[in-house]
């Protein structure tokens, strides 16, 4: 890995985020401070609104930056990231991540960052495998990804992520433009295990959430997230990513911030089933994407024809399909052999 010094010049740049949710809508504002950021969405009358009321609703109390431009315009906002150093930030959940790649295959874009984490649901794809599948190699792509909830972003609170990429260029472009203030950026090749990493500790977040949500205690949670490291670096391993990747912020540090955080949406998930809620119900009173639900079963389909062992994974995926009760949940993990598992990570 690798990180700039935070005292460097760094030039400004023209951004465009292609996505005005929470997060997307977070890292506008960060980096607005330093470069020439358009903030894109497709509903005209919601980014209008937005234009207006200088504030996003998905990000309440937190006023956009004056240098902020904000567009529903898809072609003005390509051509603000066109040229030398330009860089187009890709900010839609998962599910979203290989229509809007499908508007870009005949753009000529510069290269292409994405801020999803998940596998996309049907296909059991990581976003880099939508990304080879649409764009091929004509374009650098690269994930960024790391321990981040939007609303401190939002605040200017300090913040660690990583760019994963096998482009060195593309590397170096984002983490010369990104790093610098209260954001530090490190770069990885390692983007099979940083984008699983993303994923997985969602749906370890859910059982985290549950946990807690039935008064088991700080052991359980300890237990949970550190056996729910272990599924993720089994899985990543497997899929050819390097064990110290989840070591590092997109695994054992995204997990932890997830899994132990009042403002994670997938621990909020598991807290509502813990109080007997209808997945439907936490779902709307959310108002926000929890990448951990559709993710359950995309992991647990994909670990099955993998033959890897994912327990917990599996019995948060009973909860949320299969009609198991959070209690049986809990009871189907403590019953399990840890012989079982003795000779795994």
């Amino acid at each position: 890995m690798t990180v700039q010094d935070s005292n460097a010049v760094v030039a400004r740049r023209r951004i465009t985020i292609l996505g005005a949710g929470a997060w997307g809508t977070a890292v506008a504002m960060a980096l607005a401070v330093r470069h020439d950021v358009m903030l894109w969405g497709r509903n005209a009358d919601a980014m209008a609104a937005m234009a207006a009321s200088g504030e996003n609703p998905y990000l309440p109390g937190f006023a956009l930056p004056a240098q902020l431009t904000v567009s529903a315009d898809f072609d003005a906002a390509l051509q603000h990231a066109s040229g030398e150093h330009a860089l187009l930030i890709a900010a839609c959940p998962v599910a979203g991540l290989r229509p809007l790649l499908l508007q870009l295959k005949h753009q000529n874009i510069p290269n292409l960052v994405w801020l999803c984490k998940g596998f996309e649901n049907g296909t059991g794809l990581l976003p880099h495998q939508i990304f080879q599948e649409i764009l091929g190699n004509a374009v650098a792509g690269g994930a960024l990804s790391g321990p981040s909830f939007a609303q401190e972003v939002a605040r200017g609170l300090p913040c660690a992520l990583t760019i994963a990429s096998h482009d060195t260029e593309l590397r170096a472009c984002v983490v010369s433009a990104l790093h610098g203030g209260n954001f530090r950026v490190y770069g990885s090749d390692d983007l099979v295990g940083v984008e699983v990493g993303g994923a997985v500790k969602n749906v370890l977040a859910i059982a985290t959430g549950v946990a807690d949500g039935l008064g088991l205690g700080l052991n359980a949670r300890a237990a949970l997230i550190t056996r729910g490291l272990a599924e993720i670096t089994r899985l990543g391993t497997a899929l050819g990513g390097r064990t110290e990747t989840f070591m590092g912020l997109t695994g054992m540090g995204d997990l932890i911030l997830t899994c132990t955080g009042d403002l994670s949406r997938n621990r909020r998930v598991g807290l509502g089933l813990a109080q007997g809620k209808q997945l439907a119900t936490i779902v709307a009173e959310l108002g926000h994407v929890a990448e951990g639900v559709p993710c359950a079963r995309a992991v647990r389909e994909l670990a099955q024809r993998m033959q890897v062992e994912m327990p917990i994974t599996n019995a948060v995926a009973g909860v949320l399909f299969d009609g198991d009760l959070p209690q049986e949940m809990v009871q189907q993990l403590l019953a399990r052999d840890p012989r079982d598992e003795a000779n795994r990570v």
